[in-house]
C-alpha cells in the first residue's frame, strides 16, 4: 500500500452546539445583575436574532441601549444607542401593547431622545411619552424605576417655560394636561418607598424640593443619600452631584450657634 495511502484523513470539524435561548437569556440575566451590561446586552441581542418575538429580549436590550447610550457624551454615539433603542422598544410594544415593560421602555428611549432635540422634537416628544409611562405605572405599581421616570415626565412638563407653553399652544395643541411639581413629588416619594437604595431617585426628588423652595426638605434627602454606598460609575457620579447640592444648601441654611435666633 502507497505511504500516502496510510494517512489519516483530516477529522471533521464539528461546530459547538449553540445555546439554547433559556440559558441565553439566563446569561443575561446574570450578566445585568453583575453590571456588565455591553455583554448582557449582546446576549439579548442574539435572542432577538434568533426569536424576534421574544419581548423580554426586545424591551430589556432597549432598557441596556438607553444605559449604555446616556454614558457616551458623543451626541452622534448617543443618538445611534438611542435609535437601536427605540426599535427594540416599538417592536416589544407592538407585541405586547397593555404589559408594563413595553411601555416603559418607549417612555425612557423618548425622555432620553428629547435631550437631544430641538424645542420642537423635544416638546413633541414630551407628549407623545405621557400615555406610556402612565399605563407602565398603571400596569405596575410596584416598579420603582417607572414612578421615578413619572416624577421627571411631571417635572419637567411643569416647568415649560413661557416659550414652549407658547409653541405647545400653537403647534402641538396645548401643554400635555395633569403635570404638576406637587405630583412629581408625590411619584418620586413613591419611587424611593419602593427602592430605598437607588441614589438616583433621591437626586432628582432633591432638586424638585430645591426648586420648589423647600431646602429643609431636600437636605435631608441629601443627608440620606450621603448614607447609600455607590456601586456603579453611574452611582459615583450622582453621589457627587448629591453632595455638591447638599454643600450649596447648607451655605444658603448655616446651623445656629447656641443662643442665637429667636
Amino acid at each position: 500500500m502507497p505511504a500516502y495511502a496510510q494517512v489519516a484523513a483530516p477529522a471533521t470539524a464539528v461546530s459547538p452546539p449553540k445555546p439554547s435561548i433559556k440559558k441565553l437569556m439566563a446569561d443575561a440575566r446574570s450578566l445585568q445583575r453583575q453590571y456588565r451590561e455591553s455583554e448582557a446586552l449582546a446576549k439579548y441581542e442574539e435572542v432577538i436574532w434568533r426569536d424576534g418575538k421574544n419581548v423580554e429580549a426586545l424591551w430589556q436590550a432597549a432598557l441596556l441601549s438607553v444605559r449604555i447610550g446616556s454614558r457616551y457624551t458623543d451626541e452622534t454615539r448617543k443618538s445611534l444607542y438611542y435609535t437601536a433603542a427605540r426599535g427594540y422598544a416599538e417592536r416589544s410594544w407592538a407585541l405586547q401593547p397593555e404589559a408594563a415593560e413595553p411601555n416603559y421602555v418607549v417612555a425612557l428611549v423618548l425622555a432620553n431622545q428629547a435631550l437631544l432635540l430641538h424645542a420642537k422634537g423635544r416638546l413633541q416628544t414630551y407628549r407623545d411619552m405621557k400615555p406610556y409611562v402612565f399605563k407602565a405605572v398603571a400596569r405596575r405599581p410596584t416598579w420603582s424605576e417607572a414612578w421615578q421616570l413619572l416624577g421627571r415626565w411631571h417635572y419637567r412638563v411643569d416647568h415649560y417655560n413661557l416659550l414652549e407653553r407658547i409653541f405647545s399652544g400653537l403647534f402641538l395643541g396645548g401643554v400635555p394636561s395633569g403635570a404638576s411639581s406637587r405630583q412629581a413629588i408625590d411619584a418620586l416619594l413613591k419611587a424611593q418607598q419602593l427602592d430605598p437604595k437607588r441614589i438616583q431617585v433621591y437626586y432628582d426628588l432633591a432638586r424638585v424640593y430645591d426648586t420648589q423652595k423647600q431646602d429643609d426638605k431636600a437636605i435631608k434627602v441629601l443627608q440620606e443619600a450621603a448614607t447609600l454606598t455607590p456601586i456603579t460609575t453611574e452611582e459615583l457620579e450622582i453621589s457627587r452631584r448629591c453632595r455638591s447640592l447638599l454643600t450649596r444648601l447648607q451655605r444658603k441654611h448655616p446651623p445656629q450657634s447656641p443662643g442665637t435666633g429667636g
